[in-house]
């Protein structure tokens, strides 16, 4: 009895320390299971987005021509009515967190699995009004992981097939789960990033706020300056 006492002993500790590690693997970095199945999935929606990136761009017109300006709202109108739920719609780079990923259209659960989706109820880039883009902060890659570490000032870059927009981050905000006011538009374009907070759970959101500086056209070209961020 005393040898099985001991033998079950070992097993919990290790078991315990087992949970522990997993559990600083988790905190510091994030979950490498979730991750793994994340990355099959960003890889394939990279394939995707790569394709429709072709299929959507304009043709027969030389980018050094066309002032994107006059073409954003109505190419992402288009773009936006053309996109299914789960569709990869555009490619999400932000340098101060080393941060390059296809957004999908779609929040619910089994989209957000898959990288930071863009809100249905909220418009798509280039459209001249709130830009929602959700993302996990510890599981399915944790794209958002970081996302307290931006500061004002900092670049966003969406890639669309009508263009690729800048943005300068303005502020954040903190805000309970359950406000929903948040995903109303104020009549202006603004991109907003938001993940859980804390981490590690769910009661709060936090809410990174961008506003528009350039757009660049398609397959190269100089970028035209927009509304200057705050």
């Amino acid at each position: 009895m005393r040898k099985l006492a001991r033998i079950v002993g070992t097993v919990m500790v290790v078991a315990g320390l087992g949970v522990l590690a997993w559990a600083f693997t988790v905190w510091k970095w994030e979950d490498p299971l979730t991750a793994t199945l994340n990355y099959i999935e960003q890889r394939e929606l990279a394939e995707s987005f790569d394709r429709r990136l072709e299929e959507g761009r304009p043709a027969g017109t030389a980018p050094a021509t066309v002032d994107v300006r006059k073409t954003l709202p109505r190419s992402a109108v288009k773009w936006r009515r053309g996109s299914k739920q789960g569709d990869a719609i555009a490619r999400l780079r932000i340098p101060r967190l080393g941060l390059t990923e296809i957004i999908v259209n779609g929040t619910d659960t089994n989209t957000l699995k898959r990288g930071p989706g863009r809100y249905l109820g909220s418009a798509m880039p280039g459209e001249g009004e709130l830009v929602y883009v959700a993302g996990h902060r510890t599981t399915y890659g944790a794209p958002f992981s970081r996302i307290d570490k931006l500061r004002k000032g900092d670049r966003v870059f969406v890639e669309l097939p009508y263009g690729t927009l800048e943005y300068a981050i303005t502020g954040h905000r903190i805000v309970a789960a359950t406000e929903t006011s948040v995903l109303k538009s104020k009549g202006r374009e603004q991109l907003a990033l938001q993940a859980c907070h804390p981490r590690f759970f769910a009661t709060q959101r936090y809410i990174a706020y961008a506003e528009p500086v350039r757009v660049s056209p398609p397959g190269g070209g100089a970028p035209s300056p927009l509304e200057a961020a705050d």
